[in-house]
């Protein structure tokens, strides 16, 4: 007699050693989906950074470009950072898709969906939104760093008129943590999380809705192929920067300017004295590096993915 229908499948009901593999496999995607979203994005982050922190030294994106590209070129200028930004987004990633994959497990518990493959993009979205406080507290130290050093010539000149004097992040990170001591690493913390929660609600609902809008009748959302998985990448990051670029103006500017001005009392200093349109300075080239870098990130993440369980499954 047959005992099939009192059978649970084999992956409903996760046990300790899936978990694990599982946590593993979004750790490892994550972190290759975060060194390509660096390599790709990282000139016009440097970009982004100068135009938020010191706005009223560039006439634009392509002033700001140019003038970075002549006085200190490619390596030390538009890929200035470049190493802690591929340890800050590494970290990030890595712990970021680890906790969204954790996460997803939990809410489809709570929520009473039996896989996580059929998860809601709303639920896929608040998944996003708890995993970014675990990331967070790994890449508030990273991007300071990432930050400083970027924006190092236009902090050294408002300071003296010396030549600048270019030091790497591991000679920054002992001159922090000798000025301040290790929770000098975590300055803008607050409005890290504060950026980070509610930015990866929209990242990730607007990625899995994106990725729902676009499969066929019959297809599920992982069998859409990468140029829609590109596409839906693109639609996330530009969701995510559109709701968190105020935040992330006040978080470079407290990083960068070494402030220790609260974040809602800097904000409203920035509306007050250089109107609304300061909290969106340097949105131009945040939007046109995002489609690229994170249409990147989600490609070499959901395929580096679905190679790793091909391999270990």
């Amino acid at each position: 007699m047959s005992t099939e229908k009192n059978s649970a499948p084999a992956d409903s009901v996760p046990t300790g050693k899936s978990n694990l593999k599982d946590g593993f496999i979004d750790f490892t995607a994550g972190s290759l989906g975060g060194v390509a979203l660096v390599y790709v994005g990282q000139p016009l982050d440097t970009v982004k950074v100068k135009m938020q922190t010191f706005p009223s030294l560039y006439k634009g994106m392509v002033d700001c470009f140019i003038k970075t590209l002549k006085t200190d070129g490619v390596a030390r200028g538009l890929y200035a950072g470049t190493i802690p930004s591929v340890v800050a987004n590494v970290a990030e990633n890595s712990i970021l898709f680890a906790a969204y994959g954790g996460c997803q497990k939990v809410i489809a518990n709570v929520m009473g969906v039996p896989k996580v493959e059929e998860l809601s993009s709303l639920g896929n979205a608040w998944a996003g939104f708890f995993a970014a406080f675990f990331s967070s507290l790994t890449l508030c130290p990273t991007e300071l760093i990432k930050c400083r050093l970027q924006a190092m010539r236009e902090v050294q000149s408002q300071q003296s008129d010396k030549k600048v004097k270019f030091i790497g992040p591991w000679t920054l990170t002992k001159q922090i943590i000798k000025e301040s001591g290790i929770s000098g690493m975590y300055r803008g913390l607050t409005s890290t999380i504060a950026r980070e929660m509610p930015g990866y609600f929209f990242f990730f609902g607007a990625y899995e809705l994106t990725r729902e809008l676009l499969t066929k009748p019959g297809q599920t959302r992982d069998e859409i192929g990468w140029q829609k998985t590109m596409v839906a990448g693109a639609a996330g990051g530009a969701v995510l920067w559109l709701v968190i670029f105020p935040a992330d103006v006040v978080k470079s500017r407290i990083q960068v300017q070494n402030l220790k001005t609260p974040a809602t009392v800097l904000m409203r200093d920035i509306i007050k004295h250089e109107g609304v349109s300061a909290l969106y300075n340097g949105l131009k080239p945040t939007l046109i590096r995002t489609a690229p870098a994170t249409a990147t990130l989600f490609l070499a993440y959901e395929y580096s993915k679905k190679w790793m369980h091909s391999v270990l499954d």
